[in-house]
């Protein structure tokens, strides 16, 4: 709340935060509903547009409950789309009243390069010569960003069909691009 206030003392009118999917829901599908994670995000929001600064929510930001990479290999399976999109609608149903900009993932392209190309971030994956893990091959980047994507899909036919209409919202992701520009023309 300290950090809203300086926030709004500095005039921003927007912030981009991410809900974590193991706050709201530890197991996954697998587990109950964490009502102290929603208590949370209502907070947030609440207290962000109190302030007049409006909340731009992303869904997805690395935190995969770890439930879903015991089950079935989380972003490796196609069971993971049922559960992103559970996941989203959950979201949308809890907070979409007063979100009106949703991000479903925050750059999954780097996702699947550092969890299963170069081993950097959780499952930590990866293949020679990018690392030398214990687990991992070269399809696995391509195999869990076709599922990230797949999963995005899923999440935004979910909030078009089921909510948009009624909550005036948008959707989109946000993916890593670098910007290059010539030393000298």
């Amino acid at each position: 709340m300290e950090d809203i206030e300086l926030m709004h003392s500095m005039g921003v009118n927007s912030y981009r935060f991410s809900i974590a999917w193991t706050r709201i829901l530890p197991r996954g599908r697998y587990g109950d509903l964490n009502p102290d994670g929603i208590t949370f995000y209502n907070a947030i929001i609440d207290a962000l547009l109190q302030k007049g600064i409006e909340p731009v929510v992303t869904i997805f930001h690395y935190d995969l409950p770890f439930e879903l990479e015991e089950k079935y290999g989380g972003w490796l399976s196609p069971n993971i789309q049922k559960d992103f999109g559970y996941f989203a609608e959950l979201c949308f149903k809890m907070f979409g009243d007063r979100v009106k900009l949703w991000i479903t993932f925050n750059e999954p392209n780097l996702l699947a390069k550092y969890s299963y190309m170069d081993g950097w971030y959780p499952p930590g994956y990866c293949f020679k010569p990018f690392g030398n893990c214990e687990f991992g091959n070269s399809t696995e980047p391509y195999v869990a960003a076709h599922h990230m994507i797949l999963s995005h899909a899923e999440a935004v036919g979910i909030y078009r069909k089921r909510y948009q209409a009624k909550q005036g919202g948008q959707i989109g992701i946000v993916a890593s691009s670098r910007w290059y520009e010539p030393f000298s023309i």
